[in-house]
This record gives structure tokens, sequence and C-alpha cells, in this order.
């Protein structure tokens, strides 16, 4: 149990990847005032923790709606994912963890920017409900699931503590020292995507 409350934790980590936010929230409230900084990083990973139950809960079911088996999503997950993990490692952007070039000009001129792009794509993106999706579809159990989704809430308080500490937390990492801690969890993300699609195509083949 204990070993799997540890993977869980590092997958989602590694997904939601917390330090990274926290440059993309400096430069998204930069000459905000810290009371409004801190509101906005409450609400939105409060709404994003919302779409996270929903998803956690409605997940299986629309699977079942849309005839999609779990082996056939674990592949689709993990291909999804190892795309994110190119992106990390390649410190590349893409619509699938940052926003695109016409987001950040809409973002621009948003007075509240808790719900996008703060909360989508870039805390629960499609690569962190593909995870999710994959996680709970794993379970069998109350249990497990109850265990995924604590875990997952936990990692957007994680999250939540570096948004509001992101100021601090620049002047002690710095943009290369987030960019190389990115990378880093990009070579993890790409191995656990790969072991999903093994995972996967093992299932469908037997």
């Amino acid at each position: 149990m204990t070993e799997q409350l540890i993977k869980t934790f590092i997958i989602f980590f590694v997904v939601v990847e917390p330090v990274s936010l926290v440059p993309m929230f400096g430069a998204l409230t930069r000459g905000y005032e810290p009371s409004e900084r801190k509101r906005l990083a409450i609400k939105a990973v409060a709404i994003s923790a919302g779409i996270f139950i929903v998803f956690a809960l409605l997940g299986d079911w629309l699977l079942q709606l849309l005839g999609i088996s779990v082996s056939a999503f674990k592949i689709a997950g993990g291909l999804l994912l190892f795309l994110l993990a190119v992106d990390m490692v390649l410190a590349r952007e893409s619509g699938l963890r940052s926003t695109t070039v016409r987001e950040q000009e809409e973002a621009r001129y948003r007075e509240d920017i808790s719900v996008f792009p703060l909360a989508f794509p870039l805390i629960t993106g499609p690569g962190t409900l593909a995870t999710l999706l994959l996680l709970t579809a794993e379970t069998t159990d109350l249990l497990g699931f109850s265990m995924v989704l604590g875990v997952g809430l936990l990692i957007l308080a994680v999250t939540l503590v570096f948004l509001l500490l992101s100021q601090p937390l620049m002047r002690v990492i710095g943009v290369t020292g987030g960019m190389v801690i990115s990378r880093l969890l990009g070579v993890v993300l790409a191995a656990l995507a790969v072991q999903y699609v093994i995972s996967g195509v093992t299932e469908v083949l037997l």
C-alpha cells in the first residue's frame, strides 16, 4: 500500500510539475499585488480540484459510454504522456502542458487568469486528466479509488504552496533551475508512459 501511494504521488507530481508552474505563475501575475496573487492562486487550485474530482468520479462511466476499454486508454494515455515528456525534456511548448501563442495573447487581457490559463491547461491539463483516468481505471475497489483521488488532491495542495511561495522560490531556483528540474522529471515521465503502453498492448494481445 505504501509503495503504491509513493508511486501515485510521484506520477502526479511529475505530470502536474508544480516547480515549472512557479515561473509561469510569476510571469502571468507580474505587477500584481501580493494579495491578488494569493487570491488567484487559491481560486485556480480550487477550480483545478473541482475538475479533478469530476473527472475522477465520471471517468470510468465516460470510458464505458464511449465503448473504450481500459487497455485502449492505457495505450492512448501512455502515448499522450510520452509526447508530454518529450516536450518537458526538450523544453518545448505545446498545448499539452502550456499555453499556445494565441492563448498567451488572450490571457494578457484577462483580469482573472485563475480559470484560464492557470487552472486549465497549466495545472489540470490534458496530461494530468489522462493520468487521473489511467490511475482510477486501474483501481478495483473504493479504497484504491480514494487513494488515487486523495493523492491527486494532495499534489494540488502542494501546487498551491508552490504558487503562494512563487517569488521566494524564483529567487532560489531561478528559471534555469526550474528548466533543469523539468527536464529530469520529463525523463521519468517518459519511462512511465512507455510502461503504460507496454501494459496496454500486453493486455490486448492476451
